[in-house]
């Protein structure tokens, strides 16, 4: 018959083993979450999109936070200059098929053209490339758990959204745009 010394000895032994177990599985469970939720079928960047995406210096427009804050609205601000993202099918770009050009809402570089725009049912404007001159510049994006290819104005630096290698046209990629970081000028 065991004592009750013994007894605790013994279940603080069975405790501290369970525990490990446990913690072991739950980071193993971590990792599997993680790697489930991770974009990792996205091409790397190749040299002609890494120098697509650089603009000269003169081109370049810097501003301090709060000369952004003056010029934009408060909800363009958090996209643009907080990297937010607008809420699914709310922008109102989601769903423009009228012809034209859109432009970086923050300093007028002409990003997309309607041509280029398709209907992904993602909930936010989507395009399958963009206008050809520097327009857009990319980083990687590990906030959220995840790995994605953001997108800025290389102009101005603001977000625009991400990138994704799902697009269902011939060039297989998809920019995924917040309606707030877009301008819209329709063709006459």
């Amino acid at each position: 018959m065991q004592t009750v010394t013994e007894w605790w000895v013994y279940s603080y032994k069975e405790c501290v083993i369970s525990f490990t177990v446990m913690n072991r599985a739950v980071l193993i469970i971590l990792c599997l979450m993680s790697y489930s939720c991770n974009n990792f079928g996205q091409a790397p960047e190749t040299n002609q999109e890494k120098q697509a995406s650089t603009m000269s210096k003169s081109e370049i427009i810097t501003k301090t936070e709060s000369e952004w804050k003056a010029q934009l609205t408060p909800e363009q601000f958090n996209i643009l200059r907080e990297k937010g993202t607008e809420r699914p099918f709310t922008g109102k770009y989601y769903k423009t098929n009228d012809q034209g050009v859109y432009s970086c809402a923050a300093c007028g570089n002409e990003l997309f053209t309607s041509d280029m725009k398709f209907d992904s049912e993602c909930g936010w404007p989507s395009f399958d490339r963009e206008i050809l001159g520097n327009k857009i510049k990319t980083q990687v994006d590990t906030s959220h758990g995840m790995i994605r290819t953001e997108i800025m104005c290389a102009r101005c630096g603001g977000h625009l959204g991400h990138l994704f290698d799902d697009g269902p046209t011939e060039t297989g990629k998809r920019y995924c745009v917040n309606s707030l970081s877009l301008n819209f000028i329709k063709k006459k």
